[in-house]
């Protein structure tokens, strides 16, 4: 378990368990099951956008991606997104390419403590194996296709203030890097 000593502190005059926590990397790194744990420890409601975005669509995120395409999926989850960041602390998963959006990486940077969860390649491409719900790996070899995506989303995640490595081992371990780091 790594963790970056590039730590930014919570907003002024407030501790990092009374703002939202929120939580971005690529596909496959655990933001909704180190989310989980992370909200029970800090006694949170726990909040996966992916999940809301479904709800507010009444559709799937494949189905999304194939009725409509990235881009309105992009917006719509831009705009739930927006709406999940009302002041109100939470944990808060994001989708692996909602911080590639300028307003919502601004947005999340400037109302909530962002962290950047990474993983290696292999890790990555082993834990999203289990589930064939991933549109932007339809078709493609997944360590391929996520190396390619980390080589472009990896720098704009790097923006975020806490950054820390999810190990292939338990989800515990990395719940345990950002607490030491949100302290």
């Amino acid at each position: 378990m790594t963790a970056d000593s590039a730590f930014q502190p919570p907003l002024p005059g407030r501790n990092a368990a009374a703002q939202t926590i929120a939580l971005v990397g690529l596909m496959g790194v655990g933001k909704t099951s180190i989310g989980k744990r992370l909200a029970q420890r800090l006694h949170l409601p726990f909040i996966d956008a992916d999940h809301e975005i479904e709800r507010a669509a009444g559709l799937s995120i494949p189905e999304i991606f194939e009725r409509y395409g990235e881009a309105i999926f992009r917006d719509g989850e831009r705009r739930v997104i927006a709406r999940l960041i009302d002041g109100s602390p939470k944990i808060l998963a994001t989708g692996g390419g909602a911080f590639m959006n300028d307003a919502t990486r601004a947005l999340l940077l400037s109302k909530a403590v962002t962290v950047w969860i990474d993983a290696d390649i292999a890790t990555l491409a082993e834990r999203v194996s289990r589930r064939d719900n991933r549109p932007l790996l339809a078709g493609r070899n997944a360590a391929e296709a996520l190396a390619d995506l980390a080589a472009i989303r990896n720098p704009i995640y790097a923006q975020a203030p806490i950054h820390v490595t999810s190990q292939s081992g338990p989800h515990d371990a990395t719940v345990d890097a950002i607490l030491e780091q949100i302290k």
